[in-house]
């Protein structure tokens, strides 16, 4: 989780050539969850995928279609239904004739502090594609990988052509991913980035932040820090005893904008409910926790 928020002087609404068949347009939709804003990507040649349309804005979706720039549309992914990628999916599959494909839809009540992580509850998929199922077009493949964590449904895409990955909010390039329950699982969160480390993905193109060029190292530091809050989660519970999560949080966040103390606060509660699954950590009673 990164601190201060102070975002790039990144162009909103251009399209950045990433690579021979990658190209990237900026949502204007800055925070200081969503850094710079959600990166959409347009994926292709003769004719193109876009990922992660994000935000019903149309100001974006005037810049999309410029990226397009008229090439047929085979297909509009989305990598998760929260409010910041999903919800221009249905203006942009009505402009280009695209189905929208990938993640399953999921709206679920949140009761964490992030406005820009709510579900987007008008989310429809066309298509819902399982691990490992694939959307072609002249010259790409793009396979879904599920990766459960920061939300059950949850996919990246693998651009097989290039050995890219598209993380969306699962591995960013800026901070790491808060973790919210109830339906964000840190159990399945660690693996599905275990998942990643064994896969030979030589970049990564996450919808918040630069392109990760060597993105085993990076996600197997993300593992180890998960792993360091673990601890200490562990060593307040036995130095404190009954303890309150605000209080964890104040403690381990020092130096962190405080307007990042909700979020926090969700991802303690995230490894908690880890810590509890394999008898590390017990909720005690008027919402504390205790080490078990």
């Amino acid at each position: 989780m990164a601190s201060p928020f102070d975002p790039a002087d990144l162009p909103i609404g251009v399209s950045m050539t990433l690579s021979p068949l990658v190209s990237r347009v900026l949502a204007p939709n800055p925070s200081p969850f969503t850094y710079t804003g959600t990166q959409t990507y347009v994926v292709g040649g003769e004719a193109v995928a876009v990922i992660d349309p994000g935000p019903d804005d149309a100001d974006h979706l005037a810049a999309i279609a410029r990226a397009i720039g008229g090439r047929p549309v085979i297909a509009i992914l989305c990598t998760h239904t929260h409010r910041d990628h999903s919800p221009a999916a249905r203006p942009l599959s009505t402009a280009t004739g695209a189905p929208v494909i990938g993640c399953a839809p999921l709206t679920l009540e949140d009761d964490g502090p992030r406005a820009d992580a709510a579900f987007d509850a008008d989310y429809r998929s066309d298509r819902v594609l399982g691990d490992g199922e694939t959307v072609e077009g002249p010259g790409w493949t793009l396979e879904a990988v599920a990766t459960p964590g920061h939300t059950s449904n949850h996919l990246c895409f693998a651009l097989r052509e290039e050995q890219a990955l598209f993380t969306g909010d699962h591995v960013m390039g800026w901070s790491t991913s808060v973790i919210s329950p109830p339906d964000g699982d840190m159990t399945a969160y660690m693996r599905s980035m275990q998942r990643l480390v064994e896969r030979d993905d030589a970049i990564y193109y996450p919808a918040h932040g630069d392109p990760v060029d060597n993105p085993q190292r990076l996600v197997r530091g993300m593992m180890g820090h998960r792993k360091q809050r673990e601890g200490q989660i562990l060593r307040f519970l036995a130095r404190h005893g009954d303890s309150a999560i605000p209080d964890m949080v104040a403690e381990m966040y020092k130096g962190v904008d405080p307007r990042l103390y909700g979020a926090a606060g969700r991802s303690v509660l995230a490894h908690l409910i880890d810590l509890n699954g394999r008898g590390l950590a017990a909720p005690a009673e008027d919402g504390l926790w205790r080490a078990a």
